[in-house]
């Protein structure tokens, strides 16, 4: 396969914003200490800043987020160029053309609403940028699954797909990346992951605050599109694939897609919404809101290895703790070899994602002294993930060098969207539950038949 060929310049749209303070900078930072980035870099506002201001900025954001590197700061401010105009504007576009001098293969990062894709996109072509360039798109695509294959289209107009990035900073994290890795490069566990010996996979991501300062962002999108139709389903893809036969950088992608459309559409009988109480208070938040601030999931996957598998989604805010956790439940041997009074629990693989990384395997130990009492104990490895790279330094430099592993592709987007598209906004009524609970009780008739919820225990 051929190898793609380097961009040899990144743009940056929205480079005043909150997430270009919060991210992208100190991205930018790291990937010049690390020899990633010695292209110009172009950052586009409508803000009427100077250059220099723009360098103040940026200052101020690697300061406050990972620390200030002089050196590589310097050499990141000779790189760095900025366009003040307006994205309606042609000379907007045309000055971006001017600054790209030479370049020919330039990465147009868009850290702007979705509404304005399609300008943007207008522009570039319009302009002569958009020829032999990349395209990176932010999270959320679509609203639903009808504005993300509207999105698509209009994308398609100027770029061809393999050119279209779009970011999950979910999936450039470095536990997630170790689901795949532990997945299929241990033997002990392909043998055992289907339907035969699998009871059930949980998967949690718990947040114990709220929504602070992003009460409208929030009314507009909720738990199942911030986090569910993309995060969620997406390690749920990960956990589920099929062993990859080879390296090439389609062939995750190309096994995730068959998976989540293997994944049957939700009904309104297989999820539970909450919203905790406090919620409504919230600046920016519809007194009478009916967003949900959490939410349970029953999926099932209509495919040879999971055929009957139960996989149980829950995600919320205001949780007793922060955690994000996979336990994917075994089934219990066929009888009870010990006279013991009743069997231990069952064996459960658990991957913690964050705050900390985890692998451990929960079995059954003969417990000291004379007769066959067992106990319960955990074999669990703790990965230090302080040297780790951060998930938007990892993906700006994957889409620089035109590496499309880590990103979402048409395919598993519509197909998330499919997936969740009929449980959107109040197709179900939602649930008030009280903050620092695990979420309102009319969730757990979801898990009764597989034991109850698999209950994270606090980070340490």
């Amino acid at each position: 396969m051929t190898t793609p060929t380097a961009s040899d310049a990144l743009v940056f749209f929205g480079a005043t914003g909150d997430l270009a303070y919060k991210q992208i900078f100190p991205s930018l930072q790291a990937m010049v200490k690390r020899g990633l980035l010695n292209v110009p870099v172009i950052g586009v506002a409508k803000a009427e800043w100077t250059l220099d201001q723009l360098k103040d900025r940026a200052r101020k954001s690697v300061t406050e987020h990972g620390g200030l590197d002089e050196a590589a700061f310097a050499k990141l401010c000779d790189l760095l160029g900025y366009v003040d105009g307006d994205y309606n504007d042609p000379a907007t576009f045309a000055e971006l053309r001017n600054q790209l001098g030479d370049a020919k293969r330039p990465l147009h990062y868009l850290a702007v609403p979705p509404s304005l894709f399609g300008v943007v996109a207008d522009g570039l072509q319009a302009s002569g940028s958009a020829e032999n360039a990349r395209i990176v798109v932010e999270k959320p695509f679509g609203h639903d699954l009808a504005t993300a294959e509207q999105l698509n289209a209009m994308l398609h107009t100027v770029f061809p797909e393999e050119s279209i990035f779009r970011i999950d900073h979910y999936l450039g994290k470095e536990p997630v990346e170790n689901l795949v890795y532990f997945r299929f490069a241990n033997s002990f566990l392909e043998p055992i992951w289907n339907r035969d010996h699998i009871d059930s996979i949980q998967i949690t991501m718990a947040e114990s605050f709220g929504v602070a300062d992003r009460g409208s962002f929030y009314e507009e999108t909720g738990t199942i599109r911030d986090v569910v139709q993309n995060h969620m389903l997406q390690i749920t893809a990960l956990m589920a694939m099929e062993p990859p036969s080879h390296e090439a950088t389609d062939a995750l992608r190309d096994l995730k897609a068959m998976v989540l459309r293997s994944m049957r559409t939700l009904k309104p009988e297989d999820v539970v919404r909450g919203q905790y109480n406090g919620y409504r208070q919230v600046d920016g938040v519809d007194p009478k809101s009916t967003v949900e601030t959490y939410v349970a999931v029953r999926l099932h996957i209509d495919s040879w290895r999971w055929a009957g598998v139960p996989i149980l989604i829950r995600a919320g805010k205001c949780l007793p703790h922060t955690v994000a956790e996979v336990a994917v439940k075994l089934r219990r041997p066929p009888r009870v070899v010990f006279n013991e009074s009743k069997p231990g629990p069952a064996n459960i693989v658990r991957f913690r994602l964050q705050p900390q990384v985890e692998i451990a395997i929960h079995a059954r130990a003969k417990m000291e002294g004379q007769g066959m009492r067992g106990e319960d104990v955990e074999l669990k490895v703790i990965e230090d993930a302080t040297d780790d790279m951060p998930p938007y330094e990892r993906l700006l430099s994957d889409a620089m060098s035109g590496d499309p592993t880590l990103f979402a592709d048409q395919r598993s987007v519509e197909a998330a969207w499919r997936v969740v598209d009929p449980i959107l906004d109040n197709a179900t009524p939602v649930h008030f539950y009280e903050q620092g609970s695990w979420g309102p009780k009319e969730a757990d008739h979801l898990v009764k038949d597989v034991g109850g919820w698999h209950v994270p225990t606090a980070p340490s």
